[in-house]
């Protein structure tokens, strides 16, 4: 009965002992890996359209379209930030009897890697390209009127040294006291003495060195409205340092359902050798939205918050 009873409670204590080994590697396998990359944007195609018909107040029939890439792309470990955004903007309007007219063109891809030295600060490193699809025309984007622009025409880069202070995911700021802008006119009947500040008739690119400076925050305004502010100033140290370049950008993404959304955009540009007035530009747009958000950033993990370990 005693090696019975010896026999039954070995039996018990190592089936026992198994299933505990079997749970604690069931809650291993469970426990989130760090994520050091995140991906969070929106693809989107908008719409927006008007009809006419003996309409006393007159009008014209119209269509239009807008498609929009705008994702970020965030590596982060340790002391490692490596942030890379891609905005790509593309829409035309065709207006009875006026016929196609380019609405929205943008391509701006930048990427800025930062060594944390201390609490949200690092220092960085950073550059981005800026320009357009296809060429721009006056009187509207008439394209029987004069071509004033196109791609790369111009076309403008940046690069340089400086400090980026990221205290969460919806706030960026970077400064460059030493950043190179150079501006490239690719477009030989556009290279002209004077267009986008070329000193000499033939020049395919200008060099400008100064300082440079970007801002980037995010604010949910109510669940489902997000509003982006982007804006951005340089200065150049060797000629006319107070004619700076100005630069806002406002994104207001309105979520209607997990596909639908409306996006309001503005833009306000001040660049003394483009025009010497300020540029604005608003488009809205309601149409079909895929959001990216591939979850919680490591940032906002307590394991990555070494500042608040003591």
């Amino acid at each position: 009965m005693k090696k019975f009873f010896l026999l039954f409670l070995m039996y018990w204590g190592n089936h026992f002992n198994a299933q505990v080994i079997i749970a604690d590697s069931a809650a291993v396998d469970t426990i989130e890996k760090p994520r050091y990359w995140s991906i969070t944007g929106q693809n989107a195609v908008m719409f927006n359209q008007a009809a006419f018909s003996n309409w006393v107040g007159g009008g014209a029939n119209n269509v239009g379209w807008l498609a929009s890439v705008n994702e970020n792309f965030t590596y982060e470990k340790g002391r490692d930030l490596w942030e890379n955004i891609i905005i790509l903007n593309y829409g035309q309007n065709t207006t009875q009897g006026l016929g196609t007219r380019k609405t929205q063109d943008v391509i701006n891809v930048s990427t800025n890697y930062g060594r944390q030295f201390s609490k949200s600060w690092y220092t960085s490193v950073g550059a981005s390209v800026q320009t357009q699809f296809s060429p721009g025309y006056e009187d509207g984007n008439n394209p029987q009127a004069k071509k004033i622009s196109a791609f790369m025409a111009p076309g403008y880069v940046n690069s340089g040294l400086g400090i980026t202070y990221r205290p969460n995911d919806n706030l960026t700021v970077t400064l460059r006291p030493a950043n190179a802008r150079f501006t490239f006119v690719l477009d030989k009947s556009l290279q002209l003495a004077g267009t986008y500040g070329l000193k000499n008739d033939g020049d395919s690119f200008l060099m400008q060195f100064g300082l440079y400076g970007n801002a980037i925050y995010k604010l949910k305004i109510m669940e489902n409205i997000e509003m982006i502010n982007t804006g951005s100033v340089f200065s150049n140290y060797l000629e006319n340092p107070d004619h700076m370049v100005l630069a806002y950008n406002m994104l207001l993404k309105m979520k209607i359902n997990k596909h639908i959304s409306s996006n309001i955009t503005l833009d306000l540009l001040y660049d003394h050798n483009q025009i010497q007035k300020t540029q604005l530009k608003q488009t809205l747009g309601v149409g079909f939205a895929y959001n990216i958000d591939n979850g919680v950033k490591r940032s906002s993990r307590k394991d990555n918050q070494t500042w608040l370990r003591k």
